[in-house]
């Protein structure tokens, strides 16, 4: 049995009875799909299509030349904390035109990844805001396409980031560097939800396998 075929009949353990929604949000081609993929315990699901030349027409795709697919609903995958507690990860299609799929996925969410194109930055302005408005805790992780490194200070101030919100850089092809992503989100909901008597008593520590 290959290896692609064994990850994706990973089983459930049948003592996990608490799911973590976590979604993955950011503008196109920032990276979503990539990071949902490595850091899977299963085959991920996938709503990705071809793009097309109708497409270039509607989207900008003027800083993803070579992207030859897209999400157009959602990405979906899975990692388990422990014996109890599983992450529930969907991806957020990017473009402007599937963006009122968004309020959806947030429904039930406890917390959020914004995946950002320092090349593009101004594309990650809509999920702040859109995560803002729900009420959603988030960490903004700084996706590696090989350009020069930008100091934090700087993207905070370019995103109007609260002090509070943590930035970390990453490579989402790397299954060990979105781990870590994964990992700081965890930490900062578990900071987050400390004392909130509506919000999880205890989030389950970081044991990614």
């Amino acid at each position: 049995m290959d290896s692609a075929t064994s990850d994706a009949r990973t089983p459930l353990g049948a003592s996990a009875d608490n799911g973590l929604k976590i979604v993955v949000v950011g503008g196109f081609g920032v990276g979503k799909t990539t990071l949902v993929r490595s850091v899977s315990e299963i085959r991920p699901l996938n709503t990705e299509e071809t793009m097309t030349q109708a497409g270039e027409a509607i989207d900008d795709v003027s800083g993803v030349r070579g992207k030859t697919a897209t999400t157009v609903a959602f990405d979906f995958g899975r990692i388990t904390l422990d014996a109890h507690n599983v992450l529930y990860l969907f991806g957020a299609p990017g473009q402007e035109r599937f963006w009122f799929l968004w309020d959806r996925l947030f429904s039930g969410t406890l917390g959020a990844v914004v995946l950002v194109d320092t090349r593009r930055i101004g594309d990650s302005w809509y999920a702040i805001d859109r995560l803002e408005h729900h009420g959603t805790p988030f960490i903004v992780a700084c996706n590696d396409f090989g350009g020069p490194a930008h100091p934090h200070a700087e993207i905070r101030e370019a995103l109007d980031l609260d002090p509070r919100v943590p930035l970390v850089d990453c490579d989402a092809r790397s299954r060990e560097s979105s781990k870590q992503v994964l990992i700081t989100l965890v930490q900062h909901l578990k900071d987050h939800y400390a004392g909130q008597a509506a919000g999880p008593a205890a989030l389950p520590r970081q044991e990614f396998v």
